[in-house]
């Protein structure tokens, strides 16, 4: 018979185990998004919006601040790609220059929110009763008023500006996440693993932070992805209003507002500003759908 000789693993080749694992889940992980051309595209064009951000105002070409009065409102040209505004400031440089101030409001709202959401709805997911009654009413009832209008009662209500515009933007965002995370918490609090670490007498707090959030995570980056969209477009449409940003600060929203004034001289000052903010939604939507695909067990 032939002789069986037990095979016994290195320590660093048991050390070397779950790193293998992560890298090979890693590698499917990307070679199932890359075959998502759409979503890629956003991706790539988020990249290089995001360099514009940390890196864009010290790039651009001009001040955005300064103007220039021998070129007000001229139309794009050579010296000016995107053309001057009213004070003849590079609409350009202010673009790059608004990156800045709009990603980053919305950015900020979008993280709170999703802080506060995501404790919610774990905690209510987790330990139901009350405690979910009163999270799931409270998320109902902010989910019968549309966001903008939600958004543009707190503002009236706590006075305009950039933080308070944050603050707003956070509250709508919050149910969103609460409900999410909680659908996502019951059913992972069903799986075996989690069976098992309770009969072995892990504490709640544990579970919550080694089995429960793990598990639900892939969700929240999904729904924070596609909220930023959403947060844009509100922080952009808060400042058109007046609630948000100054109009002289380059803001996105700011300089739609300004530049509706001249839009029938100098319909620049709406088209691109207009045109960013319409692609960058879209690119972060773009992007929650094919992460929302990728880490779909079930879409192959």
């Amino acid at each position: 018979m032939p002789e069986w000789k037990e095979t016994v693993r290195a320590p660093e080749e048991e050390a070397e185990g779950p790193v293998v694992q992560a890298q090979s889940k890693s590698k499917a992980f990307f070679k199932k998004f890359m075959q998502r051309r759409t979503a890629v595209a956003a991706a790539v064009f988020l990249l290089i919006l995001l360099i514009i951000t940390v890196v864009g105002p010290e790039l651009a070409p001009y001040d955005p601040a300064a103007p220039d009065y021998d070129n007000l409102l001229s139309g794009p040209s050579p010296a000016h790609v995107l053309g001057t505004d009213e004070y003849g400031r590079d609409v350009l440089s202010r673009l790059m220059a608004g990156s800045r101030l709009t990603l980053g409001v919305s950015l900020s709202s979008v993280i709170i929110g999703a802080a506060i959401g995501t404790v919610l709805g774990v905690l209510a997911g987790y330990y139901g009763g009350i405690l979910e009654t009163l999270v799931m009413r409270g998320s109902d009832v902010l989910f019968a008023f549309p966001d903008i209008l939600l958004a543009i009662a707190i503002v009236a209500m706590i006075g305009p500006g950039i933080i308070n515009v944050v603050i707003a933007v956070a509250v709508f965002t919050v149910p969103s996440f609460a409900r999410i995370m909680r659908s996502a918490t019951l059913s992972v609090k069903e799986s075996l693993y989690v069976e098992v670490a309770r009969s072995i007498g892990c504490k709640n707090g544990r579970i919550l932070s080694m089995y429960i959030f793990p598990g639900t995570v892939q969700s929240m980056i999904v729904n924070f992805t596609m909220r930023v969209g959403t947060a844009i477009l509100a922080a952009a449409s808060l400042s058109f209003l007046g609630f948000g940003a100054n109009v002289t600060e380059p803001d996105w929203g700011a300089m739609l507002s300004s530049g509706r004034n001249y839009i029938g001289v100098a319909s620049h000052l709406v088209y691109f500003p207009g045109l960013l903010i319409f692609l960058t939604v879209l690119a972060f939507n773009l992007l929650g759908d094919g992460l929302r695909d990728t880490l779909d067990p079930k879409i192959k």
